[in-house]
């Protein structure tokens, strides 16, 4: 194979289609925008939703409850496992985890769970820590200050 011998894969290039040039290209006259009308008109498209004045579906249903999405407080979570890759007697909290990758992104917090063996001895400092964990955390020998 050399480069001058490369070509494209079979199908892999298209004709652009040309608009406007002639009646012959199949593609002239009106260029496949039919005859008179808004969507034929240079700029005349409808926006999004529009029924042709007939009142929307997003304005005939009725709009009722509260989302309380907005507010919500979001965790990140880590598990224990994950904190094996600290050295022992290392301080554990939101910006050693942001450092070592396990947290990234717009958080209010950090949860600690209980999944996976710690055989590291860390002090912990997080927002909340579940009970499972704090146990394995504590009988590894280190120590948790949650925030809650």
């Amino acid at each position: 194979m050399n480069l001058h011998t490369l070509k494209p894969r079979p199908g892999a290039k298209h004709r652009v289609k040309r608009l406007g040039q002639g009646e012959s290209s199949g593609h002239g006259k009106t260029s496949g925008k039919g005859h008179k009308g808004q969507k034929a008109r240079s700029g005349g498209s409808i926006r999004l939703g529009f029924e042709g004045g007939q009142m929307p579906l997003i304005r005939r249903l009725p709009k009722r409850g509260f989302n309380n999405a907005r507010f919500k407080t979001k965790y990140a979570v880590v598990n224990l496992s994950d904190l094996n890759r600290f050295d022992d007697g290392a301080s554990v909290d939101e910006q050693s985890l942001r450092a070592a990758g396990l947290v990234r992104g717009t958080i209010d917090g950090v949860k600690i769970l209980g999944n996976g063996e710690l055989t590291k001895k860390v002090s912990i400092v997080a927002d909340k820590v579940s009970a499972s964990a704090r146990e394995k955390i504590e009988k590894a020998g280190g120590s948790v200050v949650s925030k809650e």
